[in-house]
């Protein structure tokens, strides 16, 4: 199965995207929210808050499977 990226809605804070990308590349998505806060001090807060959007508008949300695992049982 091929490994995409995408926005999951379980362990989201806001949008999923943290939690998505931790899960792609196999981070702890604390890590990545930590990262993205020193980015923020370092470059001003529009530069994170442009790129946090932008990644929430292109990065699809993770379909779920709790309704074909519903009909399956």
């Amino acid at each position: 199965m091929e490994k995409r990226l995408y926005r999951k809605e379980k362990g989201k804070v806001w949008a999923g995207v943290f939690s998505g990308m931790a899960e792609y590349f196999n981070v702890d998505p604390v890590l990545l929210r930590i990262g993205w806060v020193a980015f923020m001090l370092g470059t001003g807060v529009f530069p994170g808050i442009f790129f946090y959007l932008i990644a929430w508008l292109i990065i699809p949300m993770e379909r779920s499977n709790s309704n074909n695992e519903d009909q399956q049982h």
